[in-house]
């Protein structure tokens, strides 16, 4: 007992000795000028340019493994993501420097560099936004010229980077590739090269470059080169950032509209070894739910998928309560089981879906009929005109074209309001908590499986007052002011904004083509 008692002391004294102080000097590039470390100022400097620390100074929490694991998941798929997890423990043993290689070759090695490149620019930005601090951000904004460093490839953040945050230059780790495919070997970038890259040809003490980084932003050998050369360097340590407040969406330098992937919340460790645990059973409770969806009656189905979780909550106006068939039902786009849900509400099945594009499968597998649109007005009109008068049936379009995850909708395509003299108008919007249902990959047919698979999924549908398509308040109009009318109040129901993107926009960012099935 002596024993212990001796080695546990001495095991706290030796720490005590070995800690880092909160204030210290190195030796600057010039040897003259020294760096002091000090958490950030009201009076932080501006007006210079500022060197900031992805991980340590941005972000609330300074682990990568969530990032790289979105990388092996959205890139690689679910084998590489639970490999990564089970070896995981052993990684962490490493070093800083180690620890990085090994993830990184587990995550990149055989990706096609097209593949990551796209996770980087659809998928990562999401997460990293939602992890960068108030306070970190309020300190890089206030450089004219902004330099972000980081311990990650530099395929993972230059997209976020440079396009949310508006960053100058960002230093990270370049990858090997070899015939377009990544071989999980980081490239070594030498001191002249990161000085040139950073700094410019120029004198570094005229520009009074200031760094904003954490306590351990010498692990890594091109932070310490790249922090050497600043005048003063701002540091904030762990304890520090878990006080920080995420930064709110408002104060987003860009509006996050689009984003990718199937993974909705943050990997950790231990949330990613939960999702695996869920998978099992998850996949046998989304065949189950598809079943009742497709073959029982809505009467049967709706408390039967209850019992299984699926949450739907219902609000439907006077007007619509003694229901007739005929109807145009306008509803914004969340996921492909909208029409199953404006079905399940107004308790009936025949109602007509209609897509521009739509995977053979869904349309196999679909509740209700389904109609491809051919993006030709004239046809499309006379199309939806004669489900209208010959089908005796309910008619749902989505007119933002696709899909939107974000509290946003895209631009209402006035075609709907030509069909007919009344539409009505219907406000849906959904959560997941583990994987989200709808993408922009090649894997679409799978979008309705994945919402399944959701421990809890929920679906809220609002039924609005029937719109006559002629005016807005007694003033004749045009269809395509009608279309922006019901597109600002089915925004004002769910509290959404409204934007002017379309889904060539939403496809060309995310998926570099046109959305086209």
């Amino acid at each position: 007992m002596a024993s212990k008692t001796f080695s546990k002391s001495l095991l706290l004294f030796t720490r005590f000795l070995l800690r880092r102080p909160r204030t210290t000097s190195h030796k600057s590039h010039g040897g003259s000028r020294p760096q002091h470390y000090r958490p950030p100022a009201p009076d932080f400097p501006t007006s210079r340019t500022i060197v900031s620390d992805l991980e340590l100074g941005l972000l609330r929490s300074s682990s990568t493994f969530p990032y790289l694991m979105l990388v092996a998941l959205e890139a690689g798929g679910l084998l590489r993501g639970l490999l990564l997890l089970l070896l995981y423990p052993l990684i962490s043993c490493l070093g800083h420097e180690t620890r990085m290689r090994a993830m990184v070759m587990v995550c990149f090695l055989g990706l096609r560099k097209k593949e990551v490149v796209r996770v980087g620019r659809a998928v990562l930005p999401k997460f990293f936004m939602e992890c960068v601090g108030a306070e970190g951000f309020e300190v890089l904004m206030r450089g004219r010229r902004r330099v972000c460093v980081t311990s990650m490839p530099t395929v993972m953040v230059e997209g976020f980077v440079r396009g949310y945050l508006g960053a100058d230059v960002v230093v990270g780790r370049e990858l090997k590739v070899v015939g377009g495919y990544y071989t999980g070997l980081m490239e070594e970038m030498g001191e002249v090269d990161l000085r040139l890259e950073v700094f410019g040809s120029g004198r570094v003490t005229e520009d009074g470059v200031v760094g904003f980084g954490g306590c351990e932003h010498c692990a890594f050998l091109h932070k310490r080169k790249i922090f050497e050369y600043c005048k003063e360097v701002y540091m904030v340590n762990e304890a520090e950032k878990q006080r920080w407040h995420p930064l709110p969406r408002s104060k987003y330098p860009k509006p996050l509209v689009f984003h990718d992937g199937r993974i909705d919340f943050r990997p950790t460790p231990a949330s990613t070894l939960c999702m695996f645990l869920w998978l099992p059973l998850g996949f046998l409770l989304a065949i189950a739910r598809a079943l009742v969806f497709i073959f029982l009656p809505y009467a049967l189905s709706i408390p039967l998928l209850a019992f299984l979780g699926m949450q739907t909550r219902e609000a439907t106006s006077s007007s619509v309560s003694a229901h007739h068939r005929g109807r145009l039902y306008i509803c914004n786009h969340r996921t492909l089981l909208d029409p199953l849900y404006i079905a399940a509400i107004l308790r009936q099945r025949r109602v007509t879906a209609t897509t521009y594009s739509l995977s053979r499968v869904i349309e196999w597998i679909s509740p209700v009929k389904t109609i491809r649109l051919t993006r030709n007005r004239e046809e499309d009109n006379a199309s939806m005109k004669r489900l209208l008068e010959e089908e005796s049936g309910d008619v749902v379009v989505c007119p933002e074209g696709t899909t939107c995850r974000e509290p946003y909708l895209l631009r209402f395509s006035p075609l709907a309001a030509e069909v007919c003299g009344e539409v009505v108008p219907v406000a849906l919007t959904s959560a997941v908590s583990m994987f989200y249902g709808t993408s922009t990959g090649k894997c679409k047919f799978m979008d309705p499986f994945y919402f399944l698979m959701n421990p809890i999924p929920c679906y809220e549908v609002e039924i609005m007052a029937a719109v006559s398509t002629g005016s807005i308040d007694g003033k004749e109009c045009s269809s395509r002011e009608m279309a922006n009318h019901l597109q600002r109040e089915i925004a004002k129901a769910l509290g959404f904004e409204c934007t002017s993107l379309t889904r060539k926009d939403k496809y060309l960012m995310l998926a570099g083509n046109e959305g086209r099935i």
